[in-house]
């Protein structure tokens, strides 16, 4: 047995980190812009990358060690320093070894970037920025802030994790997404840092499984980035670890954050899952749930607030699963509005359903009748603001 308890400071909630961020004026307000990670001791890393071709440099940078430890992870906001050829991969290493003298402390620092594609990395701005951190200060949340892009909020959270015999561990994270989110390791930079004893066979093993249920389970806007990276630290400083408490607890804080990412979609209003169940096997149907959750007509009908339940059926048809209307049930929570080849669309039933459509969060479940698959995804509402937000996103 084990038990779950809610802490403060993010990503410092683990013993032996720090984090804090400074301004390198990259957004031209004053507000910061670039933090790091610090780790009093070297940790072992797990890692999962975008799935687009077009990598950005500091993933290539990360990925060119191999296997390694690392005790630094740099960060910054505004630029992605992505399709920028190998210059971008130079810039990041010259910009840490020029770090490393400022902090000889720092052993194998990464980085990790987001922002706009194809501008060179402004690498002396950072450096200036970079060399008045603290490396002694634990403030999560400014780290946070820092990372956000169009976000409207800064996304934290962590926990301390109690086994039977009163021994704990803690796990926390950050994290940043709103926009260009989509369900193949979806757009965001999210940075976990653990104090617990786990092996790296363990963090690789875990962080990958629940990638699949989590940020691979939402989407915004249907894009995915160059720059999405998840990355999981662990010092070992507790001593201590359960594997069982902890893949609960990595779970809740990749949930939480993913979640988090659709709510504060650009201009969203509403969270909704898409449950299919009842697919030929879990395949299929997570392949039908994300289709729903990245169709744009079905996002600009839960804008409208409209239980047009044809788009549902036609999504779920287009995305070539085993389905049959003959078979299929869809309902909004609780209301059903086709079961079975039959149209249950009456005026009460679209009012019923309508006023679902009007609550901030509310899931649409499909069961196809066919076999025993199961898959949940998350989306959100297009509107007006999205359009507004990314048609001046450089500016």
């Amino acid at each position: 047995m084990y038990s779950l308890l809610s802490v403060k400071n993010g990503i410092c909630a683990s013993d032996g980190f720090f984090a804090g961020a400074k301004s390198a004026n990259l957004r031209g307000n004053g507000k910061d812009d670039v933090a790091f990670i610090y780790s009093d001791i070297m940790c072992d890393t797990a890692f999962v990358f975008t799935t687009n071709k077009m990598e950005a440099a500091p993933i290539k940078h990360t990925k060119n060690k191999g296997e390694f430890q690392t005790n630094f992870v740099l960060m910054n906001a505004k630029n992605a320093n992505a399709m920028t050829g190998k210059k971008g991969i130079e810039d990041i290493d010259s910009l840490l070894s020029q770090l490393q003298i400022k902090f000889p402390q720092i052993n194998t620092p990464i980085m990790s970037s987001t922002g706009v594609i194809g501008v060179e990395l402004p690498k002396e701005k950072i450096l200036e920025a970079a060399n008045q951190f603290d490396l002694t200060q634990k403030n999560s949340t400014d780290a946070a802030k820092a990372i956000m892009t169009t976000d409207s909020y800064h996304k934290e959270i962590a926990f301390k994790v109690i086994l039977e015999d009163g021994s704990f561990f803690h796990i926390g994270a950050i994290a940043k997404g709103a926009g260009m989110i989509n369900p193949a390791m979806a757009t965001m930079l999210c940075f976990i840092t653990t104090d617990a004893n786990i092996d790296k066979s363990d963090m690789e093993e875990l962080l990958k499984k629940h990638v699949e249920n989590t940020f691979n389970a939402i989407s915004v806007d249907g894009d995915t980035s160059t720059n999405d990276t998840v990355i999981l630290l662990s010092n070992k400083k507790s001593g201590v670890y359960q594997k069982d408490a902890f893949s609960d607890a990595l779970y809740r804080v990749m949930e939480h954050l993913s979640l988090e990412m659709v709510r504060d979609g650009e201009g969203a209003k509403k969270l909704v899952g898409f449950e299919v169940k009842g697919a030929k096997n879990d395949e299929e149907a997570q392949k039908a749930a994300k289709k729903l959750s990245d169709s744009l007509l079905v996002k600009t009908a839960i804008f409208g607030e409209d239980p047009n339940w044809g788009r549902i059926a036609s999504t779920i048809g287009a995305s070539g699963v085993e389905s049959d209307e003959s078979l299929l049930s869809i309902a909004y929570d609780d209301v059903v509005v086709y079961d079975k080849g039959k149209n249950l669309f009456t005026l009460e039933i679209e009012n019923k359903a309508a006023k679902i459509m009007q609550q901030d969060s509310f899931n649409v479940i499909c069961d196809l009748g066919i076999g025993n698959g199961y898959f949940k995804s998350y989306g959100c509402d297009l509107g007006y603001d999205y359009v507004k937000i990314n048609a001046d996103y450089r500016t």
